[in-house]
């Protein structure tokens, strides 16, 4: 006890293992010296990786993968399996290389090289776990404005709850269950066939079609379309009635304002071939690994891409609109996140924030006192400032001492309402007197917030749970002129995503450009790990 006692003042916990290990040798017989090396082994190759060590301490070393028991066998021929067809998930398998588990187990002929044996194959199933069930990447080293808290699970818990299932359903259990994840595993499956027979065939040449023009770019875009799914064998050279209606499925199908001409925003959809569409895949199944959690039985998901809020209850959308996000420049895009709403403001003020202040308006201020004039300049005690009394060329960004407010009004900014979910990035979800941006196909123009189409009808759905009469109290309390908080008395939790292939309400994949280039860059991180796209023709 006393050697015991000393030892763990001052050795690291695995050395203390060994210790215990080493302390029982004397004596001991060839069965019990068998038993002691392979511990001896595990405690040894376990050292490096607090997880693993912690866990076969806490469980007397016992073997998990490498016993002669039917279970241990189960559980290694289930890692193999999973780890071997870890491209089915859009994962390297050259990440946990299974030819390499399976010939030191072959090679594992003593006790101490079944203990290495057996914690090589606890790293290799840890690695895997959370890589189909979390994501292999993470997002933040790759984009800086994906902020989203990933909802990793304790490794330990990985090897503490295997044995206590199946190991069959176990690994089954471990991707995301949701519907969107088995959705893209279909799509993905649909990518590769498709690649593997060479696409859709030649891309169409012109910028621009639209009905009544006729010739080879037509035919061109006729075929394209037949390939695509969107037409019916057709012999046709004209840009016609039916043409004009298959542009119209493909544009809906992409977020595109459905008017039926192939413009150039259209083409350059119609042009993007499979191999980049399975790309989008493979991302999209990456992000639902980072975003696999609870969502919540009611929830808002605002979707970048897409330029779209929705509201969702139970699975199912209940309210839908347009958006606008944050302009594709450096300091404007709208960053990835997930909160909860807890209220929302009628008719609100328009605190403007430090970086619009000192970067936009301040340089105009210097050049004319009474610029941006709709907007009122306070003191740090929120008093109106007198413009021809300041001198604005004697500050700087950093000593300006002064703030910004534009009072409500329907000229506001922020329109007559905004939606608020206090974080950290001055993000919500707000009104907006541009209405015209709404009709754009691409919708991305704002500081980083995101505008709805329709933000009266998404605040009476929100206060629809708590409110007979929605409308009728929203619209008093607009009618106030009153800057009014209005709590939810149940929060919404938002989530703020970015998905160039998702699934629609009939279970069929869309796809949207990648406005911040963002699905891009993972892409390019994901290949980098040894991410491959099957079904590429040799």
């Amino acid at each position: 006890m006393a050697f015991s006692a000393t030892v763990s003042r001052h050795l690291p916990s695995f050395i203390v293992g060994l210790a215990l290990i080493m302390a029982t040798l004397i004596g001991a017989g060839p069965v019990a010296a068998q038993v002691t090396a392979f511990k001896q082994a595990v405690a040894e190759a376990a050292a490096q990786d607090d997880d693993i060590a912690t866990y076969y301490r806490e469980n007397n070393y016992q073997a998990l993968w490498t016993g002669a028991e039917d279970t241990h066998r189960l559980r290694r021929a289930e890692l193999l399996r999973a780890i071997s067809a870890a491209d089915a998930h859009g994962l390297p398998v050259s990440r946990y290389n299974p030819d390499s588990i399976l010939e030191t187990l072959r090679n594992a002929k003593t006790p101490r090289d079944r203990g290495l044996a057996e914690v090589e194959l606890s790293k290799v199933f840890l690695k895997y776990a959370r890589d189909v069930q979390t994501g292999m990447l993470i997002p933040k080293r790759i984009i800086s404005q994906i902020v989203r808290e990933i909802p990793y699970r304790d490794r330990k818990t990985y090897l503490e709850d295997l044995p206590k299932s199946s190991p069959a359903a176990f690994f089954r259990a471990l991707p995301p269950r949701s519907l969107e994840y088995n959705a893209l595993l279909k799509e993905k499956i649909a990518m590769e066939e498709l690649l593997s027979q060479g696409g859709w065939g030649p891309t169409v040449p012109a910028g621009k079609l639209e009905p009544g023009d006729r010739g080879n770019d037509v035919i061109a875009l006729r075929n394209r379309l037949i390939a695509m799914g969107y037409l019916e064998r057709s012999n046709a050279v004209d840009y016609d009635a039916t043409l004009t209606e298959a542009v119209r499925q493909f544009q809906e199908a992409h977020g595109l304002n459905t008017d039926g001409v192939a413009g150039p925003a259209t083409m350059k959809q119609i042009n993007i071939g499979v191999e980049k569409r399975l790309q989008s895949v493979m991302v999209a199944m990456e992000r639902e690994r980072w975003f696999n959690t609870d969502r919540g039985k009611r929830h808002i998901l605002v979707n970048i891409p897409d330029f779209s809020a929705k509201i969702i209850d139970d699975g199912k959308i209940t309210f839908e609109t347009r958006s606008v996000v944050g302009a594709a420049r450096e300091d404007r895009p709208t960053p990835e996140f997930s909160d909860v709403m807890e209220h929302m403001v009628v008719n609100p003020s328009w605190y403007v924030p430090r970086s619009i202040v000192t970067k936009e308006y301040l340089p105009q201020l210097k050049r004319n006192p009474y610029a941006v004039n709709h907007i009122e300049i306070t003191d740090s005690r929120g008093r109106k400032v007198n413009r021809g009394a300041v001198n604005f060329n004697r500050y700087t960004a950093r000593s300006f001492p002064f703030s910004m407010r534009q009072p409500p009004s329907r000229s506001n900014a922020l329109g007559l309402v905004k939606f608020m979910f206090p974080n950290k990035y001055n993000i919500y979800l707000h009104d907006t007197p541009a209405k015209s941006l709404f009709d754009r196909d691409v919708r991305a123009f704002s500081h980083g917030c995101v505008r709805l189409a329709e933000p009266f009808e998404f605040a009476y759905e929100l206060l629809s749970p708590q409110s007979a009469d929605p409308e009728g109290e929203f619209q008093a309390v607009l009618r106030s002129g009153r800057e009014t908080r209005v709590v939810l008395e149940e929060p919404v939790p938002v989530h703020l995503i970015y998905r160039t292939a998702v699934t629609n309400a009939r279970g069929h994949t869309e796809y949207r450009d990648d406005v911040y280039g963002r699905d891009a860059r993972i892409w390019s991180a994901l290949s980098k790990a040894g991410v491959v796209l099957r079904g590429v023709q040799g």
